[in-house]
Order: structure tokens, then sequence, then C-alpha cells
């Protein structure tokens, strides 16, 4: 945080300074004791399980100050105590009040899957001529979206942030923080079903991102993705859209696509320009990600040819082509999981140059609520008709993969492992050079103990 004081924190929440000197500079916000620097603000959340005003003394052993929803009257201390009604929304007015302080255009992704590889590449895209800021690691919730605000400058340029929701309303709350002038959707799948019942709900909460947005604004839309292919006939998008994918239908898309060993050639067209775009990663999906990247950079004022210079030295963080000479070729995807990022995940498997054999080690997907086990039998039957040679399950839900692959005429070959040691093993005793695996589930699978083994040996 740039030139802030315990005061304008004070002003920002609305709360009662119980302690301390006003004038005390706040350098960034922290809500984990163990990670608190020196200058920083100290932010107890109240979770189900912990509340963190227990953690407040040893917090304040290297932090500036502290919110409190916990205290009342006058507190005795060297440090500030700010008394707050709710820390989680105290947070939030503070994010509100920093990102009036820096009004640079915003770019807000959100979507169901594929939205922090389309931030990256939309970073990766607009820093090939403006200084950038984005959201880092996973801080686009209601309490990550605030402390990135928190973390802008003045010598930033745009900023490219994620907005990641799970129940109904959160969206309204992130877009009135940030207040876009672009937006980008992904993809509206099943991921937090559980919590918002069905896709049209989903698309409709997805949506909300341009709630806040600024008059003039512009909405991206995936026109591959059958749900935001119709949003416009279907919710009411108050404000420019534009389309981006791999159909010649869309504002931007993407043609000639040729996948190799571990990385992607396309032409981008956008009107009369058209520019080739070499990409160092894999899949159908990036390639549309990378459209999103290049469209936004465009209608920003940098020419695609500029913008798509970066991405040769583009690496996604979720998903890492691996080739182990002499060993084989690992596709690690283990961060998260669901059906329609399995199904691309599967489709990078299936779309790789291959001499040997493609496995697919597949765990369960979670949150998918009541219709989980169909959402498992899905992916069953998306595997009949791929190129895969064999699979891997682990955990209960994915046992209906194997009953769908094991109940049809399919040659795909099955195994089911009680746990990850186990299929590390069976994988080390069998790959060869020629082959490769994928390896992918919902991140409470733990399957990163399965590439940490392999990559050990």
């Amino acid at each position: 945080m740039e030139n802030i004081t315990v005061k304008d924190i004070v002003e920002m929440t609305g709360g009662v300074l119980l302690c301390g000197d006003e004038n005390t500079p706040v350098n960034d916000i922290c809500i984990n004791s163990k990670e608190i620097k020196e200058g920083d603000l100290f932010v107890p959340i109240i979770g189900e399980r912990v509340d963190a005003h227990r953690f407040l003394e040893s917090a304040l052993e290297k932090g500036a100050a502290t919110l409190t929803s916990r205290h009342d009257g006058v507190v005795v201390a060297e440090k500030p105590y700010i008394r707050v009604n709710d820390t989680v929304e105290a947070l939030q007015r503070i994010g509100a009040g920093i990102r009036a302080r820096n009004p640079i255009p915003v770019v807000a992704v959100t979507g169901s899957v594929g939205k922090t590889t389309t931030r990256e590449m939309i970073t990766k895209a607009l820093s090939s001529a403006k200084r950038t800021f984005h959201t880092e690691k996973n801080l686009n919730s209601q309490i990550g979206v605030p402390i990135t605000l928190s973390r802008m400058s003045s010598k930033d340029e745009i900023a490219v942030l994620e907005l990641g929701i799970s129940e109904v309303g959160q969206m309204d709350v992130l877009s009135g923080l940030v207040k876009p002038d672009m937006a980008v959707v992904t993809t509206i799948g099943v991921a937090h079903i559980e919590f918002m019942k069905t896709q049209e709900t989903i698309r409709h909460e997805k949506l909300r991102i341009i709630s806040s947005m600024k008059e003039g604004g512009t909405l991206f839309l995936n026109g591959d993705d059958a749900l935001l292919k119709s949003a416009k006939e279907t919710e009411n998008l108050s404000c420019r859209t534009l389309f981006y994918g791999t159909s010649d239908w869309c504002d931007y898309y993407a043609k000639d696509i040729v996948y190799h060993d571990t990385y992607t050639t396309f032409i981008c067209v956008h009107n009369k320009d058209e520019v080739e775009v070499r990409l160092n990663t894999l899949g159908k999906h990036n390639v549309g990600n990378c459209v999103a990247a290049l469209a936004v950079a465009c209608e920003n004022g940098i020419p695609m040819e500029t913008a798509a210079k970066g991405f040769e030295e583009f690496e996604g963080q979720r998903q890492r082509v691996i080739v182990l000479e002499n060993k084989f070729t690992l596709i690690d995807d283990t961060y998260n999981a669901s059906p329609d990022s399995m199904k691309a995940s599967i489709n990078v498997l299936c779309d790789m140059p291959c001499e040997g054999r493609r496995i697919a080690v597949l765990g369960d997907m979670f949150e998918l609520g009541a219709n989980e086990t169909e959402y498992h039998k899905e992916i069953g039957s998306f595997l009949l008709d791929k190129p895969v040679d064999e699979v891997v399950v682990l955990g209960e839900l994915s046992q209906n993969i194997k009953q769908v692959i094991e109940a049809s005429d399919s040659n795909i070959k099955v195994y089911t492992f009680m746990d990850n040691e186990e299929a590390a093993i069976y994988l080390m005793a069998t790959l060869r050079p020629e082959d490769i695996v994928l390896i992918k589930a919902s991140n409470g699978m733990n399957l990163k103990e399965i590439v940490n083994i392999l990559l050990s040996e």
C-alpha cells in the first residue's frame, strides 16, 4: 500500500481507533499471523473453526496495527487497534478505498474454468506495452480481491483482476469493489453447482461482473461456450459485447491451429488483421484463452502482433507438460478439476503427438452436488471415443468412470488403486519413453503426490 496510515484505514472502514498512533504507516494487509511482516495491518478473519482474533498479540509482535471486532472501549496497547463491526466487510471497504485512489483501467476475469490461465495470458499480452498490475496466486475471493486491490500502486497503468465466486450475490460485491472497465467471462461449467444449483444460475451470477462496470465498458465472452454464445438473447447485457473463440463468426478468432509436442501454433484473426501466434502450451481451450488475451490487448490499443510476441515464453501455472528424457512425458494438471476442465485435459492428452500409450490418471471431482455420480459417469462416456489406451482411477467417485468404460466394448484398460503411492509405483514400473501420462483430479485428492514421486525418480 502506498502512503496509507492508520488514520486512512479508520476513515475507509468507518471504524474507531481504540489505541495507538493514527499516523502509523501501513504497508500491506495480512490475514495469516504466521506470515505477518513489519508494517502489516492484521485482519483477523472469523472462520467456521477458528477466530483469528486469538492471534492478535502474536501478530502485532511484527505487525503495525490490527482490525478487531472483538474489543470494545479503550484498549491498552502500544500498537493501534481499530474497532470495526465486521472484519471482512472492513477489509472490503479498504480495498474499495484504495481502488478509488487508483482509477486506472481494470480488466476483470471470471469463469467456471480457465480464469487463472486467461488472467495470466491477458497480463502477458498487456505487459508487452503497459505496466500491468495483476492478481497473484489465488487471491480472487471476497477476502482475496480486497487484498489484491490494496496492493495497486500509482505506477501501474492497467490492472488484470481475477474474480472467483461460489455463491449467489458474491459477484455483485466483487464487481462493486473493482469497478471494471472491461470484463472477460471464460466458460460456464458446473464448478460450485452444489451451491448454485443450475448452470443458468452460474451464468447469470458470472455475468453480474458487469453490474458495476464503468460506462463505455466492454464485455468479452467465449463464443465456444454454448451458454455464453446465447447470453445476448438470455441475459440483459447492457454494455458493448465482443466474442472470442475458434469459430469464424467471433469478433476475434483462431484458425489453422496446429498442436506440436509441447506448443501450439495458430493464426489470430480480427477484421482484416491476422497474426501468427506460437503458444508455449497445449489445448484448444488454451488457444481460446490466448485469443481472449489478444482481444483485450487490441481493445486497449496494443497491436495483436506486439502482444503475441510474449506468448512464446508463457508458462501457465495450472497445467505443466514435462518431457522426461528417456522416461516419459507427463501432463501435470493436479491443481483442481471439474467436468469441463477434465474433458479439456483429456483433449490435450489426445491432441499431443504420441508414439506410445496415452494414459489418464484420474481422481475424484468435488463440489458437484447431488449429480456428482452422473458427472463422473459423463467423463467415462467422454473417454470412450478418445485415443486413450489406459485409465487409472483413484477415489470413490471415480469408480463411476471405470464402470462406464468396463460396461462398454472399449479397448481402454482400466485400473484402480487405493492410494497415490500405489498408483505411482505402478506408473514407474510400466511407463516407457514414448508414453504420455495425464494426472488430473480435484486438489483434495492430492494427486500432486504422484507427480512428485514420478519426478523424484
